[in-house]
């Protein structure tokens, strides 16, 4: 398992590019199939799986995430959170931002 702290962002979305290659193939997906399942561009998905995408956006990596049936796995990125007794508020209500005191 690699150590994302390692590496910088450009290394890490080609690093998913070559992992969502890798996913795409084990779907029997061509490139081209992607694209019109997703609507995004041919050019955008061969230059994501090639690492030479620079970054391609959130919404555009969760439209490829669908086609190869892995848009559940982003529970396992940011998992829901059990309420905070420290971000209830002294009437009761949730905090909806932190402030530091001076």
């Amino acid at each position: 398992m690699a150590d994302f702290y390692e590496y910088s962002t450009p290394e890490i979305v080609r690093l998913l590019g070559s992992r969502f290659k890798d996913y795409r193939m084990r779907c029997n997906l061509t490139q081209k199939e992607v694209a019109e399942q997703s609507g995004i561009g041919l050019t955008t998905i061969h230059k994501f799986e090639k690492g030479v995408a620079g970054n391609i956006s959130l919404s555009t990596f969760i439209l490829l995430l669908k086609v190869v049936g892995m848009v559940d796995e982003l529970n396992s990125v940011l998992p829901e959170l059990p309420e905070s007794p420290y971000l209830i508020r002294k009437n009761k209500q949730k905090a909806q931002r932190i402030r530091h005191s001076k």
